[in-house]
């Protein structure tokens, strides 16, 4: 697919992801659509089949992804558990979990936008290119990085300071 198909789409999961932080929740969001046929079709002529943000702390779900949730709402639109022929959008690269869940949905496509170093299911743990499973899904990371890694910073430093000790006053 071109680049302005990934980015409409992870666009739209970034929207997901700011309705996450504005709930408290870690901002991340995800899409999954069907991929056409067609390279260069437009993203109207793509279904949309999931989407959603994190819910874990309002579900008090440990497993409530925004991907998970997503996967789930594809697999009952497509009334499949095999995703083949579809494009996953997240705004953070996938957790073990949700790499794990991804890898047996057979999703052909996972696009994230920031990676995650430290906890990472593939970039830390290499899930998806292990040899041990029986697919492998292409990746395509670092679409609109930059307003991703953005709306992960701002929440977590707003966070940080709602934390923080209110300074000390001299008194006079």
């Amino acid at each position: 697919m071109n680049k302005s198909f990934d980015e409409f789409f992870m666009a739209m999961a970034l929207r997901e992801a700011q309705k996450a932080a504005e709930d408290g929740e870690v901002p991340t969001g995800c899409v999954i659509v069907e991929t056409p046929a067609d390279e260069d079709a437009p993203p109207a002529a793509a279904r949309i089949l999931g989407r959603a943000h994190n819910q874990t702390e309002m579900l008090s779900d440990a497993t409530a992804h925004a991907e998970m949730l997503a996967l789930t709402a594809a697999f009952q639109a497509k009334g499949n558990w095999r995703l083949s022929g579809t494009r996953l959008y997240v705004t953070k690269e996938p957790c073990p979990m949700c790499a794990g869940a991804i890898v047996l949905a057979r999703v052909d496509t996972v696009i994230w936008g920031v990676s995650d170093p430290k906890r990472g299911g593939v970039t830390e743990f290499n899930i998806f290119a292990h040899p041990g499973i029986n697919h492998h899904p292409e990746v395509v990371a670092g679409v609109m990085e930059e307003p991703c890694k953005a709306v992960l910073q701002e929440f977590f430093r707003r966070r940080r300071a709602e934390k923080a000790p209110p300074p000390n006053h001299p008194t006079t």
